[in-house]
């Protein structure tokens, strides 16, 4: 996971992702990665239209985001 979150903050590549929060509830994002720290990172979330926080451990799957492809969560 991390080579994929250098590789898309450094091509400003999106990313879609299946996130397991804290409770406990699934979610399908669309992201743009825009810092990554050791356990975490910041990116764009196109979803909920804000910059939010993701723990690399709650990150279910990862991918880049490929347009009108989408997998279900």
């Amino acid at each position: 996971m991390e080579r994929i979150l250098q590789r898309a903050l450094e091509q400003k590549q999106q990313l879609e992702m299946i996130y397991l929060d804290q409770n406990g509830d699934y979610s399908q994002r669309i992201v743009r990665v825009v810092k990554i720290y050791e356990d975490d990172f910041l990116a764009f979330c196109f979803t909920k239209q804000g910059v939010r926080r993701f723990k690399k451990i709650h990150v279910l799957s990862i991918l880049p985001y490929k347009k009108g492809k989408r997998f279900k969560a």
